[in-house]
């Protein structure tokens, strides 16, 4: 049952289920919390499960045309301080990747365990910000075809084909995005800075989980920034959505994880 709040007069949408050690899952660009319904039942059985609509996504309301990783965090703070959370574990994909390492920053100390899911903590490169700003000049002309084509093309061939009825509901829930949602996270991505430090100077358990195939996230690139932070990594077969090409495999990985936190 989604829950809200209040932030900076924006509906914050979220929901809260199950007892037990409390893990907070941050869903990514045109995504939503409706991503992890497959995922929690595995998990709300033992674990206090809290997801989150991100500013401009799903229930919860925009602030601008700007949604920093800042930003973002305020709002997901607000919600964590809103529950009196006081110890929790981090699960981000992609987009919430980012936004778990603003908040490991901010509160290092409240942190069991992070894990960057399809994510990292390495800034955009010069290209792909570039392909940012285009693709905010684009967007405003042609939504639904820019939306339907940059989420298809993140699945490969065959997982188009296997896992087809998944990835239609997960774009359409993605087509529910505002065009102001789409603008203020793409540019809030865009100007993010490097996060390795987040990784390298704390003692939090950290994961990343990479896709074989990923087509926006080089693996090569996670196996070197998993060395370069200490963090432990794990790849997967797919691409860069594995909690639909690899949903049981993610599911035994992050089993293993909440336990080490």
């Amino acid at each position: 049952m989604q829950k809200s709040i209040i932030f900076k007069n924006a509906n914050l949408s979220f929901s809260d289920e199950g007892k037990g050690t409390a893990i907070v899952l941050i869903h990514g660009f045109l995504e939503n919390s409706t991503m992890w319904d497959t995922i929690k039942p595995a998990f709300t059985k033992r674990n206090r499960i809290i997801t989150i609509d991100l500013l401009g996504h799903g229930k919860s309301d925009c602030l601008g045309y700007v949604h920093s990783m800042e930003v973002f965090t305020e709002a997901v703070d607000a919600i964590l301080k809103h529950l009196k959370l006081r110890k929790f574990i981090l699960v981000g994909h992609s987009l919430g990747g980012y936004i778990c390492l603003q908040l490991a920053k901010n509160n290092p100390n409240k942190i069991k365990g992070l894990c960057l899911l399809n994510s990292t903590s390495n800034e955009d490169s010069e290209e792909r910000k570039k392909l940012r700003f285009r693709a905010n000049k684009m967007i405003q002309k042609n939504f639904t075809n820019m939306v339907r084509m940059s989420f298809v093309n993140l699945f490969g061939e065959e997982s188009r084909k296997k896992f087809k009825t998944a990835i239609n509901t997960a774009l359409q829930e993605a087509l529910q995005t505002p065009i102001q949602g789409y603008i203020a996270a793409n540019e809030g991505m865009r100007i993010r800075e490097n996060s390795n430090a987040v990784l390298v100077e704390n003692n939090f358990k950290k994961l990343i989980i990479a896709g074989k195939k990923d087509p926006v996230l080089d693996v090569k690139t996670s196996l070197q920034e998993a060395e370069k932070t200490n963090s432990e990594i794990v790849v997967l077969d797919g691409g860069h959505m594995s909690h639909i090409e690899n949903k049981e495999e993610l599911i035994t990985t992050l089993k293993r994880f909440i336990k080490l936190c």
